[in-house]
């Protein structure tokens, strides 16, 4: 009997769900489910049935899979099961099967449909991509911060306002999160004053309770060019609606890091179509259609943070040790972790001395500009080197020295806050950044500040935010997207799975001036050691024809 302590709740009622639908091999068919609900959960479109036979009870893989097809609840893609089993022997639940044939086929059709003229040879890679995404309907900028991806876009509206009928082109910008958004905008400020970058939810149309969006194929977005940053944080099903609703003659230009961690939901989707577009032949649609920016402008090729994140994105644990021991710029610092005991003890100066300027003042402009100086980052939200532990460190310690007088899971003068759910009525979005402190407009009574995209200043009462979290210390995932001065980066004293070559790479590149670790050798080498790995058959349907695809026209 297989151990389900291992699947949620949820898994088990979906599994016991299909097993009471199934003509045949239930048993069989309650595990699969479990295992495909469970795949989802962790990042993977779905799950090999040669992993499922590796389980305790299971039969083998030859066995299991003809099993299955014979159930009733699983079959081939036309068969319009709850369960998709392909020609690879991949399992799906239909819905994850359908957004990645769909994107699959979206995808290869639009970038079929672009200019098929060549161009000269050209080493300026910020040319070429300039020059593919004003000629092409899909083009892919990927690159490391700091090679020049927002130049880039500043470069391509620049051209497509000098093409024939340029201004009267509708342009849209988007990205995942509201932060993202804010800092797209601002970046462009100096070609554009008046376009304005929104998330992807609020671009499509969010529809409250609903996993649809107003717009989709049937009722496309009215731009004529549709530029994406930070693709690395989209997931699957996201990436599935926005490129459907993009109208098939209009251009969808998708700019991010391929190496950063993957999206938080299910897929690592820039990460597959930059592979599958790699190794694509020449008559292929999406040859060409990928430009990868390799000179960095941010950071000096001897700097410390240009050394160590390369060392690690190369998965060399030996090399980033060098880098570290060795750097003489002063930009990436590495030390043993403290003992749990004694961390805070440890942090006590570092804490003080980073925050004290953010909390000394009560301007929220200059506040929110000072918070942007340091951050904590950690790999995990829970235990001693958690988000959550760092935080009741930070409001200790800060209130040890008299800057801020916290008050147990309520608002308090200089409280940093990130969002973590969007609220479309209020215009606050996941990951935006704010600072409690008094409104002297309004009695010097606590509100929460934010910045809009625009640079302008925003206040709410307290009470009616969206869910949110105090942002002294977060975690590497929703610092995505964001960039501070300084960073410092505290690793768990265990080894986890989660501790990934491309969590360390992304927590790292969040600094702009300097950068320091706090972990053990030991998982600082096993982080680097290993590399997220998703399932999912993207990149096999993005290089061949979709098998038993059913190309619909909608996401619903």
């Amino acid at each position: 009997m297989n151990d389900e302590s291992n699947f949620s709740a949820l898994d088990r009622q979906f599994g016991d769900f299909l097993q009471r639908l199934a003509l045949s091999a239930g048993a069989e068919v309650r595990l699969a489910a479990m295992c495909a609900s469970r795949a989802r959960a962790e990042g993977h479109v779905c799950i090999p049935v040669a992993e499922i036979a590796t389980l305790e009870g299971a039969p083998t893989a030859a066995t299991l899979g003809k099993n299955l097809r014979a159930s009733g609840v699983v079959g081939s893609p036309n068969d319009f099961t709850p369960l998709v089993l392909d020609q690879n022997d991949r399992l799906y639940l239909r819905r994850y099967w359908e957004y990645e044939q769909q994107l699959a086929g979206a995808i290869r059709q639009r970038a079929a449909s672009g200019s098929t003229t060549r161009e000269k040879k050209q080493t300026d890679l910020q040319k070429v991509a300039a020059a593919k995404a004003v000629t092409n309907n899909f083009t892919v900028i990927t690159g490391g911060p700091g090679t020049g991806k927002t130049r880039t876009v500043m470069a391509i509206l620049a051209l497509l306002h000098q093409q024939k009928g340029g201004d009267n082109l509708r342009i849209a910008l988007a990205a995942p999160t509201g932060k993202a958004a804010a800092r797209l905008t601002e970046s462009i400020r100096a070609v554009n004053q008046t376009l304005e970058a929104t998330t992807i939810h609020r671009l499509l149309g969010y529809l409250p309770g609903s996993p649809y969006f107003r717009h989709d194929a049937e009722r496309p977005l009215n731009f004529d060019v549709v530029i994406v940053d930070e693709a690395s944080m989209i997931d699957l099903a996201l990436m599935a609606k926005l490129v459907a609703a993009v109208r098939p003659e209009a251009r969808l230009i998708l700019l991010g890091d391929r190496d950063q961690l993957a999206s938080v939901e299910a897929g690592s989707v820039l990460a597959d179509i930059c592979a599958a577009a790699e190794d694509a032949q020449p008559n292929h649609p999406l040859h060409g259609s990928v430009v990868a920016l390799q000179k960095n402008y941010r950071f000096a090729p001897t700097g410390g943070i240009y050394r160590v994140s390369t060392a690690v994105n190369a998965g060399d644990a030996e090399a980033t040790l060098h880098a570290f021991r060795s750097d003489s710029s002063g930009e990436a610092r590495w030390q043993p972790l403290p003992e749990g005991a004694k961390l805070p003890a440890a942090l006590q100066d570092r804490i003080t001395t980073a925050f004290r300027p953010c909390l000394e003042t009560d301007d929220p402009l200059q506040a929110l500009a000072r918070l942007q100086q340091f951050r904590i980052l950690c790999a995990l939200r829970h235990g001693p080197f958690g988000v959550e532990n760092l935080n009741a460190i930070a409001e200790e310690i800060l209130a040890q020295t008299g800057l801020l007088s916290p008050r147990p899971g309520g608002s308090y003068r200089g409280r940093p806050l990130t969002v973590t759910e969007n609220d479309y009525n209020l215009g606050l979005f996941n990951g935006d950044s704010g600072i409690i402190l008094p409104d002297p407009a309004d009695g010097g009574e606590l509100r929460a500040f934010f910045v809009s995209a625009e640079g302008k200043l925003r206040r709410f009462l307290p009470s009616r935010l969206p869910r949110h979290e105090t942002a002294f210390a977060m975690t590497v995932h929703k610092s995505q997207g964001s960039e501070f001065s300084e960073i410092l980066l505290l690793l768990p004293e265990s080894d986890s799975q989660l501790l990934t070559r491309e969590l360390l790479y992304t927590a790292l590149t969040r600094a702009r001036e300097q950068v320091e670790v706090w972990a053990t050798e030991r998982v600082l080498k096993a982080a680097i050691a290993r590399r997220v790995t998703r399932v999912s058959g993207l990149q096999d349907a993005l290089r061949t024809k979709a098998f038993g695809s059913r190309q619909s026209g909608s996401n619903r």
